[in-house]
C-alpha cells in the first residue's frame, strides 16, 4: 500500500469506535506527518473524548510546518465548541510559538467554561512575551475567586508560573473587597512563597489571612478584651 493509501486509511481511523484504534491512527500521522491532513486532525480534536487520543493529536499537530497549522489552530479559538477552543489552546502551547499570544490573552482567558479558561491560563503562561509579565498577571488576577478549587487552584499555578511578576497583581487582590478573591489572592502568595506547598493548607491559612484573624507575618491576632 502506498504512503498515500495508508494516510486516507489513518484518517478514517480517527473516527473509529475503539480508542485504541483511533490513538495509532493518530500516532501514525504524527510520525509520518503531511500537511494535508491538517483539517481532519484539526477537527478530530473538537470531539475526540479521550484525552490519551487528544494528547496524540495535539503531539500530531507539533509535527506539521506552523504555517499549516498556526492558521488553523488560530480559527478555533473562536469555536462555539469548548472542547475546541480548549484543544487548540493546548495544541499552541505545545507548538510554542510566541506570535500567537495576542490571539490567547483577552477574552479566552475569561471564557465561560472552566476548562476552556484554565487551559487559556497555562497557554499564556507559557507563551507571554518577555516584558509582559506583569500585564498578563494583571489580566489573571481579574478572575481570582472564579469556581471550585481545581479552577481556582489552576490560576494560583499559572500566576506563580509568571514569578515575582505577579507579585503587584497578586498585592492589589489581597485588598479587594470581595471575600473569596482576597482568600484566593493570600492563598496563591503563599504557594508563590513555597510552590511545593500542600494547596488546600494554604486555603485554611489564606482564609484566616482574608478575615483578618493573621497578621501577614502568620502570628494569630489576640482578639480584643
Amino acid at each position: 500500500m502506498n504512503p498515500v493509501q495508508n494516510t486516507r486509511r489513518a484518517v478514517a481511523a480517527l473516527s473509529a469506535e475503539t480508542s485504541s484504534t483511533r490513538l495509532q491512527a493518530a500516532m501514525l500521522l504524527g510520525r509520518y506527518p503531511d500537511p494535508s491532513v491538517v483539517t481532519a486532525l484539526v477537527r478530530r480534536c473538537a470531539v475526540e473524548p479521550d484525552f490519551f487520543v487528544r494528547d496524540m493529536l495535539t503531539w500530531a499537530l507539533t509535527r506539521l510546518p506552523e504555517a499549516v497549522t498556526l492558521p488553523k489552530l488560530r480559527a478555533e479559538l473562536t469555536s462555539e465548541q469548548a472542547q475546541a477552543r480548549s484543544q487548540a489552546l493546548h495544541s499552541l502551547s505545545k507548538i510554542n510559538n510566541r506570535s500567537v499570544y495576542p490571539s490567547i490573552v483577552g477574552t479566552l482567558l475569561r471564557d465561560p467554561d472552566d476548562e476552556v479558561a484554565r487551559t487559556a491560563w497555562r497557554a499564556a503562561v507559557a507563551l507571554v512575551p518577555e516584558g509582559e509579565e506583569r500585564a498578563l498577571a494583571a489580566e489573571l488576577v481579574s478572575q481570582l475567586g472564579r469556581g471550585g478549587r481545581d479552577v481556582r487552584l489552576s490560576l494560583s499555578r499559572a500566576l506563580v508560573g509568571l514569578g515575582v511578576a505577579a507579585r503587584p497583581a497578586l498585592a492589589a487582590g489581597v485588598d479587594s473587597p470581595e471575600p473569596r478573591t482576597r482568600e484566593h489572592a493570600h492563598a496563591t502568595l503563599l504557594l508563590l512563597r513555597d510552590p511545593e506547598a500542600d494547596y488546600d493548607e494554604l486555603i485554611e491559612e489564606a482564609r484566616r489571612l482574608a478575615a483578618g484573624k493573621l497578621d501577614p507575618m502568620g502570628w494569630e491576632q489576640e482578639s480584643p478584651c
